[in-house]
């Protein structure tokens, strides 16, 4: 089944960018997160995020709590 995700705009602590489920606990408040699209897992949703923004793509990273297969930092 086809989960929505989304990017937060603001970096981390440790200057990631985390990718979220809709349903995440941590999701960012709507004007702080970008809509990615519906995928299947967590890595196509990571891989969408890379593809959208090149130049972070070395900082997009999924969140540790709903994406933690795409988690690497």
């Amino acid at each position: 089944m086809k989960k929505e995700y989304y990017i937060n705009k603001n970096q981390q602590s440790n200057g990631d960018y985390e990718v979220h489920e809709s349903s995440c606990r941590f999701l960012p408040s709507s004007e702080n997160r970008i809509y990615l699209g519906s995928f299947y897992t967590c890595q196509e949703a990571v891989n969408e995020a890379k593809r959208l923004f090149p130049a972070q793509r070395n900082n997009i990273n999924g969140c540790y709590y709903c994406s933690n297969a795409c988690h690497t930092s």
